[in-house]
């Protein structure tokens, strides 16, 4: 069976999923997770690394617990979409930090985002203030979430 991944292996792909769901885990307990010894465990991790393949470790922060519960997603049509309109609107955005991920689509509609907020009255002023003046925003739409059902951090299934 090819691998889904190529360039990857079954071990690769073990301790990419062991660490997807547990990034703190330590070399030993990865080894035995995934069945080789430390050594090349530890030397497949660090290739891994070096590769880009693993871009770093974070934690993992509850946005519900800190009170950033409303999620909104934004279609923005720009005025324009030469390479410069979006590169200055590319700039830009991700300067908004209220903007979890900003998407550039083939669609009806050029971008779009993922907005949290603490409230529907923070939501209005990051959209009329923030996202409204971004470079070569002609219009939005807004989508609000009731409630996620599945994040599973965009590996899916390995």
């Amino acid at each position: 069976m090819q691998s889904r991944f190529p360039g990857l292996d079954r071990f690769d792909q073990a301790i990419l999923r062991e660490l997807s769901h547990n990034g703190r885990v330590s070399v030993s307990d990865l080894s035995r997770v995934i069945g080789l010894s430390k050594s090349p465990t530890q030397a497949r991790l660090k290739r891994l690394e070096t590769e880009g393949i693993i871009q770093g470790y974070r934690a993992l922060i509850d946005p519900i617990r800190l009170g950033l519960d409303h999620v909104a997603f934004v279609e923005v049509k720009l005025t324009d979409t030469r390479e410069v309109a979006l590169a200055a609107f590319n700039a830009a955005v991700v300067q908004v930090s209220e903007i979890e991920e900003v998407h550039m689509l083939a669609s009806h509609f050029d971008y779009l985002l993922k907005v949290r907020c603490r409230s529907m009255s923070d939501f209005r002023a990051v959209l009329g203030e923030k996202i409204s003046s971004l470079p070569h925003v002609s219009s939005t739409s807004t989508y609000m979430s009731m409630q996620t059902v599945k994040d599973d951090g965009g590996l899916g299934p390995m």
